[in-house]
């Protein structure tokens, strides 16, 4: 045997150098078949492989012994190939028309059929490569945990012919190989995807759809802009103004719903207890229901407001920060978090050290500044935050332990208050 073709197939190509058929010997192709093939388009273009035409100067050069073109092929289906089901292959998304956020309704509504949940998953699988790592963990964290990539999954596995048929017969009761009815299948087929979809719902749907219109974009090659004026804009004083009021009108309409607007409104007295995972379910729930008002852009409409000539915010979230405090009144003009932070610092050690007690040495002092510069990013520290960097390059909690003694605890919630303040 010669020419083994395309060995990645789940068949094997080979031509057989002389086969006897009935009394005449003639050259062929042989198609052995050595695993099982569902889509019936694949398995009509495997059969199409073997009736592809060779004179005998092309069949010689893999069949040197050939004394004619090749004539006929053989199928060897040594694993029932030929009689299993097949399926007919068609488009993932068979709904290009119809917005995401309505297909995940529809499932998440207890629509079953084949399109309808194929043409979510497509998209759905679609929207994964474009997510960041914030987008990943938004998703996750609203789908309990499981992944978007999971979900993609289960919906795909949920209308695969084999699962239905397999939980078709379980539900009939009858064993692999016999008919359940289409009754069963169609049964079957709503469990799964009514099992696949028990993710969804409404808070879900809305991240998905919020994510989905920030990462699409129309960008029109056909229709270039050109420049008709170049001046200051004499209106960009105005629409600043508009724009913190929007979001200034934002944070008090929600200072009941999210917990840190909460503290910073009304409970000051629990500032210590703010921290990045609080301040950052105030950047989520802002994302997705006012999108436009994202704090970069605000911090930039203040910025003009108040003629701010300062360095930029680290991040979104000290700029968030830095804008409550702007619309609570806690600042009085704009200021990054890391230089309020910095700042209070600065006033705490003047405070301690101006007193008659123990001054803080070098080593400790370089202990506070650590401290000091997390809660510039963190908005928060406790004693687990000791075991991560930077602190563990330098001993840890137990360094810490060691030169603050039992008045390490007493010291981190003073520096969460006072540094906040």
């Amino acid at each position: 045997m010669a020419d083994f073709r395309n060995a990645y197939y789940p068949r094997i190509a080979v031509t057989v150098d002389m086969i006897a058929t009935g009394t005449d010997v003639k050259p062929l192709e042989c198609l052995l078949f050595m695993r099982d093939v569902k889509s019936r388009n694949y398995f009509e273009q495997m059969k199409g492989r073997g009736t592809r035409t060779l004179d005998m100067d092309d069949l010689k050069k893999v069949t040197p012994s050939a004394v004619s073109a090749k004539t006929h092929y053989v199928i060897v289906d040594a694993i029932g190939v030929t009689k299993s089901l097949k399926t007919a292959s068609q488009p993932l998304i068979t709904k290009p028309t119809v917005p995401l956020k309505d297909l995940a309704m529809q499932v998440m509504m207890g629509a079953t059929d084949e399109d309808t949940v194929s043409s979510l998953a497509g998209r759905l699988a679609r929207l994964n490569k474009q997510l960041d790592a914030d987008d990943q963990r938004r998703i996750r964290e609203a789908a309990g945990g499981m992944e978007l990539t999971q979900l993609v999954g289960k919906l795909f596995a949920a209308i695969d012919a084999d699962n239905i048929e397999a939980r078709a017969l379980e539900l009939a009761g009858q064993p692999t190989g016999t008919d359940p009815g289409d009754a069963k299948r169609e049964l079957a087929q709503q469990q799964l995807v009514g099992e696949a979809a028990k993710v969804l719902n409404g808070e879900l749907v809305e991240l998905i759809e919020s994510i989905r219109r920030d990462k699409e974009q129309t960008i029109d090659h056909d229709n270039i802009d050109r420049v008709l004026r170049a001046e200051w804009d004499k209106d960009a004083a105005g629409n600043a103004q508009t724009l913190t009021a929007e979001f200034a009108d934002y944070l008090r309409a929600n200072q009941d719903n999210i917990e840190a607007l909460t503290i910073f409104f009304s409970q000051p007295y629990r500032r210590r207890e703010l921290s990045f995972n609080l301040i950052r379910q105030v950047l989520d729930k802002l994302k997705i229901d006012q999108p436009k008002l994202a704090p970069l852009r605000v911090w930039q409409a203040y910025r003009q407001l108040d003629d701010y000539k300062g360095a930029q915010p680290i991040s979104e979230l000290t700029a968030l920060v830095a804008l409550i405090r702007r619309v609570c009144g806690m600042d009085e003009n704009l200021s990054t978090f890391d230089d309020t932070v910095r700042r209070n610092f600065q006033n705490w050690i003047m405070k301690h050290h101006s007193g008659g007690g123990d001054k803080f040495n070098e080593q400790q002092m370089d202990w506070l500044r650590m401290v000091r510069d997390h809660v510039a990013n963190s908005f928060h520290i406790e004693r687990d935050d000791l075991e991560m960097s930077p602190f563990d390059g330098q001993g840890g909690l137990g360094k810490m332990y060691q030169l603050f003694g039992a008045n390490m605890d007493t010291l981190l919630d003073e520096l969460n208050e006072v540094l906040v303040a």
